[in-house]
């Protein structure tokens, strides 16, 4: 039997100070649940460090390895948080250098041996780890475990792709247990009805090819569905946990609408009350006012849509098919309200087909689309998605500084070739202002929502802090171990490439310096 210890990095950076940072979401990590469940299965022992909601303490981390002794330590790592998990990663190898570091998730899987060189973990996981990372508990040899990269002397090798689960029911309940559920009270009051709140996932994976989404690297592209069955017992055991709310993590949980029903169905027949949300935002045209109806019945109180745009040419041109139009959002939104369900709209700035233009379309389109809540944020074209393929592929981009890659930045990542980052950030303000601050249709439902449903104060508290943050947040930095010490890829003279994760051999001294140096 072996021992891990799971961490999940600090989300404050990714939220400055801006607006957005009043839902900044405290919840637990549905990925680390996840790998961790079928660890345990196998009879191994498995803790998780969440530090989601506190700001990046290295001197924590190293206090809890102390005290657990692992033999590995997992960090998950998007984009925003990879400078956080490259800092563990050497700070772990210089006090304990007998523990295995790894590390996976969006980041890691969408640059893997990039990852590998500005790190110093010993094997990432790419794309799905639920069985690869219990396999490496089992102490399977690294080349027999398929999906990952690892180190063998001064080589970076992957053992090529692994197939994506295909039946999910055959995976153990996530070990939503390991998480303190007192932490987990304290999320905003905007994005809970019934604390403390978790995650779940019905169904991965998502069949469409929007340009600024990276979910095929850790998902395929595909859709797999669990039995609606599985879907009701895995409420019962949020529930039995102490949990009083869930988020749905699926991507188009509504798009197979009779499997969604039966999903429903199944979580009536529990008896179990629970509250839900498809936080994640589903897709307007797949939006159905009879399923919106059995969805409230079983407990969902509010859907997300992800509107991106309000300009049907560019809701073309960046990957949504002709499918998703202004119009269908619009019928959409009135779908669920009649329902009785709460909506939530999703917009970004700044898209690939992008103007000045079509981005004040999308302003005029949220402030009239009659929703309860929306947010804003910039397009950013994370590694992974076909947007930052075309950037680096163009020398586009301007930014490896991974601190710098979160939706309420400041900093010029890109040059646009449409826009300025001012005007960008000039539209994002007249947003919140047009859309939200000074808009008396949101005011009015807002008001009125808070009457109905007894949240009446708390959108007042919540108001006044949105009215004096800024639409653009300045970073907040993070205190770091040894940034002076962290391995350095050579992004200008050796940039990534979209098939890296393809590559069974490289040489690891390719593009690698140090700071030192």
């Amino acid at each position: 039997m072996k021992k891990a210890l799971l961490i999940n990095p600090s989300y404050s950076p990714s939220y400055g100070g801006a607006k957005a940072s009043i839902v900044n979401p405290i919840h637990p990590t549905l990925g680390l649940a996840t790998i961790a469940a079928v660890a345990r299965e196998r009879g191994h022992e498995v803790d998780i460090l969440d530090m989601s909601w506190r700001p990046y303490d290295y001197a924590m981390v190293r206090r809890r390895i102390e005290e657990s002794r692992p033999d590995i330590v997992g960090v998950t790592a998007t984009t925003a948080l990879m400078n956080q998990m490259r800092d563990l990663s050497v700070m772990i190898k210089e006090f304990a250098p007998h523990i295995t570091v790894v590390s996976g998730g969006a980041h890691p899987s969408s640059m893997p041996f990039e990852t590998m060189m500005e790190s110093r973990c010993d094997v990432l996981f790419v794309g799905e780890a639920d069985y690869s990372f219990a396999e490496l508990m089992d102490g399977k040899p690294l080349p027999e475990i398929a999906g990952i990269f690892y180190r063998d002397g001064d080589q970076v090798l992957s053992t090529g792709p692994r197939a994506p689960i295909h039946n999910l029911d055959d995976l153990p309940m996530p070990a939503w247990d390991l998480y303190g559920i007192e932490d987990y009270k304290q999320i905003s009051r905007l994005m809970a009805r019934r604390p403390p709140v978790t995650m779940a996932e019905f169904s991965r994976g998502c069949v469409f090819t929007c340009d600024f989404c990276a979910s095929k690297v850790t998902m395929a592209k595909g859709y797999r569905k669990k039995s609606p069955e599985r879907c009701a017992a895995e409420v019962v055991r949020m529930h039995e946990l102490g949990f009083r709310e869930f988020m749905l993590a699926d991507d188009i949980f509504t798009s197979d609408q009779k499997w969604a029903r039966a999903v429903c169905e199944a979580i009536i027949a529990t008896g179990i009350d629970m509250a839900w949300s498809c936080t994640n935002g589903i897709r307007v045209e797949s939006a159905d006012e009879e399923l919106f109806q059995i969805m409230r019945k079983a407990g969902c109180y509010r859907v997300s849509f992800g509107f991106e745009s309000g300009n049907d040419e560019v809701l073309k041109k960046f990957g949504k098919g002709g499918r998703a139009s202004v119009e269908q959002g619009r019928a959409a939104v009135n779908m669920a309200r009649r329902a009785g369900i709460d909506t939530n709209g999703f917009f970004l700035l700044g898209l690939s087909p992008d103007t000045e233009e079509t981005m004040r379309d999308t302003i005029e389109f949220a402030s009239k689309i009659p929703v309860d809540m929306m947010k804003f944020g910039l397009s950013i074209a994370f590694p992974g998605t076909a947007m930052f393929n075309e950037y680096v592929a163009k020398g586009l981009v301007r930014s490896y500084d991974w601190d710098e890659y979160f939706i309420y930045t400041d900093k010029p990542l890109f040059s646009h070739k449409n826009l300025t980052i001012d005007v960008i950030q000039k539209c994002l303000d007249l947003a919140y202002k047009k859309c939200i601050l000074y808009n008396p249709g949101f005011i009015k439902r807002r008001l009125l929502r808070g009457l109905r449903t007894g949240e009446f104060f708390w959108d007042i508290y919540y108001a006044m802090k949105f009215f004096f943050m800024p639409s653009i947040g300045e970073k907040q930095e993070s205190l770091y171990y040894a940034r002076d010490r962290w391995p350095i890829w050579d992004f200008k003279n050796n940039p990534p490439t979209p098939a890296s994760y393809q590559i069974v051999h490289k040489q690891a001294d390719a593009g690698a310096t140090s700071k030192g140096d």
